[in-house]
């Protein structure tokens, strides 16, 4: 009892003085050991590429070194679930994508909230998908490719990376604002994808444009279209699906970097500052660029705002697709 009425009387200003101090301190120390950034994606693809860019010179900056886990499957829940779970002190972050967004309406449950479970810090940066096929494939333009689908149901293989993520979802919406059946096949990682077409084992892919630009202009994959509003400034000559017959068809990709959800905010806006640093480098800037990538901070507040409206987006894109929760 005696506690108690020290903790209601003269002493409770002091305490919460206290308190504060030491949450001030903890921030300014942070950070006090590695910054580990755990991306849902296999190493290779425009996701990891992008994260191991940022790391490199957001280590630089936090004078701790930034290291990437790569986490594949499961549309990212494996990922997603070991940051909400991880200690919220800043170290531990997550590289969100679409696929984040996606998580909520692919799934029946999650083990986290992915609007309240997390604290975004910030965009890393914004690109293209593409439509892709063999160089030597019998389909030149995008309109050949939809012809053969629909005179042949079924029978044309559609690759992309794992169920659930952006690709993926991508792929069905493609499937479905053009009408026609067709089989969407699944890898684990971009690499594999290329593989596959190459091999033959597919006709064609839906997969970010930068990682597999090389083999485009190596002439070894064919574009036949991008997925964004407007063409990317890479392949000027290569017509947009809009353009291609598809008005409906619309799909671009995003990264960002989140937190736990209760780490502190004047981490959360350490972070934010020193990301927005290493994102308007000049060098990271043309690294990104090669990748297809447009360098892009934000604040806090806009991820949080992207991330939630992308949930709805894709959550009403599933809905009007019918594509099965997992």
């Amino acid at each position: 009892m005696t506690f108690l009425r020290l903790a209601s009387g003269p002493l409770a200003p002091g305490l919460v003085a206290f308190l504060l101090l030491a949450s001030s301190a903890s921030a300014q120390n942070f950070p006090s050991k590695p910054v580990r950034i755990v991306v849902p994606f296999g190493a290779g693809g425009v996701a990891d590429l992008t994260a191991r860019t940022v790391a490199q010179k957001l280590g630089e900056s936090l004078g701790q070194a930034v290291v990437i886990e790569n986490k594949p499957g499961a549309g990212g829940v494996v990922a997603g679930d070991a940051v909400a779970k991880a200690e919220p002190d800043g170290h531990t972050l997550l590289l969100m994508s679409n696929g984040t967004a996606v998580s909520a309406g692919l799934f029946k449950s999650l083990p986290f909230d992915t609007v309240r479970d997390f604290a975004p810090v910030s965009t890393l940066g914004f690109f293209d998908i593409a439509i892709i096929t063999p160089a030597d494939s019998k389909f030149k333009n995008l309109g050949e490719l939809l012809a053969f689908a629909k005179a042949n149901p079924g029978k044309l293989n559609l690759g992309s990376i794992n169920v659930g993520s952006t690709q993926n979802l991508a792929a069905e919406l493609f499937k479905t604002s053009a009408r026609v059946d067709m089989q969407i096949v699944p890898f684990n990682g971009t690499p594999a994808v290329i593989t596959a077409l190459r091999g033959g084992q597919i006709d064609a892919a839906l997969e970010i444009l930068g990682p597999v630009l090389p083999q485009i202009k190596a002439n070894t994959l064919r574009a036949l279209a991008v997925t964004g509003e407007k063409r990317a400034a890479v392949l000027p000559d290569v017509p947009t699906a809009k353009e291609s017959g598809l008005p409906a068809f619309v799909a671009s990709s995003w990264n960002a970097l989140a937190a736990p959800a209760k780490t502190p905010k004047d981490v959360i806006a350490r972070l934010n500052k020193d990301i927005t640093a290493v994102l308007n480098s000049p060098d990271v800037k043309k690294k990104l660029a090669d990748l297809n990538v447009e360098a892009r901070a934000s604040s806090p507040e806009q991820a949080a705002e992207l991330l939630a409206g992308e949930t709805k987006r894709w959550g009403e894109v599933i809905v009007r697709a019918r594509i099965p929760a997992q």
